[in-house]
């Protein structure tokens, strides 16, 4: 560890061992594999936990170390903070198992290069009064007086005023009531504000975000990042970091009901990263909430939201903050009432309402990856193409695809997209952008010149494929680029009765059958299904979810027809298996372009 993460010399000994605390929570987490007391995203951000300690320890050259120094201070530092509200059995904070954790996670990840903090994203989503809003406070006061960063300026957001000052009050009230932390650090304590001598302030800001630029925060805090309508606010806040060297962007919230917004976004990026589908080693992030089938995929139930043994996975200071006689109350009325149910769902068991499926299980969908398969793994196999042509801002997608002796699934692809589209901003990759240069950098993703995918480079990768391996059908979708492509294809390898390329209209009806039967191979695991682990394409198999209609038909589509989160590489293997998966005469699902005249341009 460099200098900086080291434990300051003559540095007081801390009133409790939090970082055996903390590993002890993550243990547990971990242990609990039927999922009785903690919830699938608790059990993944304790596993990451545990693995990065290993990580750390076993590869110096991984950029990240851990200090149990650091993890200790922030505690200790909060639990000398006074209670503002309420009776305690003490005068001072006392932080729970679960708080212990989010705290020593954050603050005790270091950057080996510097010391500095290794997380500067925190995403912590919770049932209502888990003190998530104290916790908070203690954490802003924290970064505030004992990080050593000349002037921090510290902001806590929130769409009103009145729900900023749930956070701001009760770092006010603290301080306040401590004067000997306001002596040894300078604080004044202000009817708006807290000031320090070197300039540094907390104060709030609301919604109305063109008003908050030009500021420079050490800290953001967004409270109940739910309730915000837009991400203009969440925007300012990221964007305002650029001269921080360590700045923390911490965001506090319940579910809640708009999947459109910024929130469900920042929620689906924590998934991703605790599932393994993104690499994002600057955020942390812990859900707290009751788990689904589709969490698991095998077979185990939904948890039954009116069994309050499952109560506790949502609300990690049940019996301290949390009282079960309460929830219980909520609980009974939420049987007798539509509206009633629906808040005790989302407002005290954290449960997302209107909130689309995820499609395929990503921990099973990960362990079918392979990156030892390679192009010479499909010679002398039946191979199937499958493409899903863009043009100006989405990426292009190619998948080949082969069944193997034992016949297992084998799929590798090949993504472009146009060079112009990484000069666009909103692919600057920020903080929490998708990585396309990275990808394009590791060769995950081909460049294609200009602003539109170039289809004749896509075009001859396709027959290169067909003139490598044995390619039996090539299938696209019904877009006019593709039937161009199409028609030249059988021009040149096909006959009148053996087409071999052809189209597959994306409705419920055509694209069930393969759909299903990606669907049941990721679900049998290995054993039927492999691909090579593209990044790329684990990204999007993260992304996918589906509309099941009760003819039993399925669909997969994006979260939202405007969303950044493609699917173009699930669409291109479901294209790709189609002709094998697909029942019955070509013309009830696939149609083979005849006479196409390409469209001028």
């Amino acid at each position: 560890m460099a200098a900086a993460a080291e434990t300051p010399e003559h540095a007081p000994e801390h009133a409790r061992d939090y970082v055996g605390i903390a590993l002890a929570y993550a243990k547990a987490a971990v242990a609990d594999r039927k999922g009785k007391r903690f919830c699938k995203w608790v059990r993944l951000a304790a596993k990451r936990h545990l693995d990065d300690l290993k990580r750390a320890r076993s590869d110096r050259r991984w950029p990240f170390a851990f200090d149990p120094w650091h993890g200790n201070d922030v505690c200790d530092f909060i639990e000398k903070l006074p209670h503002i509200e309420g009776q305690w059995d003490t005068a001072t904070i006392t932080l729970e198992p679960a708080q212990v954790f989010w705290l020593v996670c954050v603050f005790g990840w270091r950057r080996r290069s510097d010391g500095r903090r290794r997380f500067t994203n925190v995403y912590v989503e919770v049932a209502r009064k888990n003190a998530k809003s104290t916790l908070t406070a203690g954490v802003v006061l924290y970064c505030f007086t004992c990080e050593g960063e000349p002037a921090p300026y510290v902001f806590i957001g929130a769409t009103t005023g009145a729900q900023a000052q749930k956070v701001f009050h009760p770092a006010r009230m603290m301080a306040a009531k401590t004067p000997a932390m306001c002596e040894a650090f300078g604080l004044t304590v202000w009817a708006k504000s807290i000031t320090e001598p070197g300039g540094g302030y907390i104060q709030t800001i609301t919604s109305k975000a063109s008003s908050q630029d030009g500021h420079n925060p050490h800290v953001g805090v967004l409270d109940e990042l739910h309730a915000h309508r837009d991400r203009a606010l969440h925007d300012v806040i990221r964007s305002a970091f650029g001269a921080r060297k360590a700045p923390l962007f911490w965001k506090i919230t319940t579910a809640g009901f708009n999947t459109n917004g910024v929130c469900y976004e920042q929620r689906r990026l924590i998934t991703k990263i605790l599932e393994g589908a993104r690499v994002a080693d600057h955020y942390f992030g812990i859900i707290y909430t009751l788990d689904t089938a589709d969490d698991y995929g095998d077979g185990r139930p939904d948890d039954d939201p009116f069994d309050e043994s499952t109560w506790g996975k949502a609300n990690p200071l049940l019996g301290v903050s949390v009282q079960l006689d309460e929830l219980r109350g909520f609980a009974i009325e939420a049987q007798a009432s539509p509206e009633s149910e629906g808040e005790f769902k989302t407002k005290r068991l954290n449960m997302w309402l209107n909130a689309a499926s995820a499609w395929l299980n990503m921990a099973r969908w990960l362990a079918c990856a392979d990156p030892s398969l390679a192009w010479e793994d499909f010679d002398g196999l039946d191979c199937y193409v499958g493409c899903d042509l863009a043009d100006k801002d989405d990426i292009t997608a190619l998948v080949l695809a082969a069944f193997d002796a034992e016949g297992r699934l084998l799929v590798k692809p090949v993504f472009y997209l146009p060079e112009a589209i990484l000069a666009e901003a909103t692919h600057a990759e920020g903080e929490d952008d998708v990585p396309y240069r990275t990808w394009a950098k590791e060769k995950h993703l081909r460049l294609t010149p200009g602003d539109w995918v170039d289809h004749n480079e896509v075009e001859r990768q396709i027959v290169e494929w067909i003139e490598r391996f044995a390619v039996r059908h090539v299938t696209g979708d019904q877009f006019s680029a593709f039937q161009a492509m199409a028609v030249r294809l059988n021009e040149r390898f096909g006959s009148p009765d053996r087409p071999i390329a052809s189209i597959l209209h994306k409705n419920a009806k055509s694209v069930t059958d393969p759909a299903k039967d990606l669907e049941a191979r990721v679900k049998s695991g290995p054993k039927r299904f492999r691909h090579d682990g593209n990044p790329v394409l684990n990204w999007m198999a993260s992304n996918a979810v589906v509309s099941r209609y009760v003819n039993g038909t399925i669909i997969p589509k994006k979260e939202t027809p405007m969303s950044a989160n493609k699917i173009d590489g699930i669409d291109a293997a479901i294209n790709a298996i189609a002709p094998v998966a697909v029942p019955g005469e070509p013309d009830t699902a696939l149609s083979i372009p005849e006479n196409y005249e390409v469209p001028l341009l």
